[in-house]
């Protein structure tokens, strides 16, 4: 959902750690899970359909993950080739973290007096940017379980090699999955603890 009586939820992460705070139902989690990885999917389907002229100009219907000519970073994130499997794990465990952190701060009505709803977007859209920019040279800073896993399914089903899971021996796919999980249940509990479990009215 996108708008009407339930705030944003594009981010299985964010929606797993607002669960385990008790800012969201638990048993809703299930039917979000799947809205959220199916939306991705059919979004890396609508991103390929719209550029698939100038990707196989770029590879000529040759599709790499990797690479000079690889493609497969369009739609999933990849990790630089000297940058460890455990260093990227902890990258996107601190940028989600700061993440949810961040957003936390923004969407609290008790935080100075409150942001006005309608700046919202604007202000989590910039902080989401700031982050990218900041953390996006190790592993491309996937944040979003399925903004990484969905593309990354339907790039090995559009023709891109089984290299889109078993890079590195399978020792990268889970870090995008299990990293921004962490992070943002994290990021979640230590705002609770932190702050909003102090408020005067808390």
């Amino acid at each position: 959902s996108v708008a009407g009586g339930v705030s944003a939820h594009l981010n299985p992460a964010v929606t797993l750690a607002n669960a385990s705070t008790r800012k969201f139902p638990l048993a809703k989690v299930p039917l979000y899970f799947a809205a959220q990885y199916m939306g991705a999917f059919v979004g890396a389907a609508l991103v390929f359909l719209t550029y698939k002229d100038l990707i196989d100009h770029f590879d000529n219907g040759e599709r790499q993950v990797l690479g000079e000519k690889g493609t497969a970073g369009i739609f999933a994130t990849y990790p630089k080739e000297h940058v460890s499997t455990l260093t990227c794990f902890i990258d996107q465990v601190i940028a989600t973290g700061v993440m949810v952190i961040t957003a936390e701060s923004i969407v609290d009505e008790r935080n100075f007096g409150g942001l006005p709803k309608f700046l919202h977007p604007t202000a989590l859209g910039l902080m989401i940017m700031a982050i990218i920019f900041s953390f996006a040279y190790n592993c491309m800073c996937p944040l979003n379980p399925a903004r990484d896993l969905s593309p990354r399914l339907f790039t090995l089903m559009a023709g891109w090699s089984a290299e889109t899971f078993t890079l590195r021996n399978w020792n990268y796919v889970w870090v995008p999955i299990l990293g921004p999980h962490i992070g943002a249940i994290l990021g979640a509990w230590i705002y609770k603890v932190a702050i909003s479990d102090n408020w005067p009215d808390a």
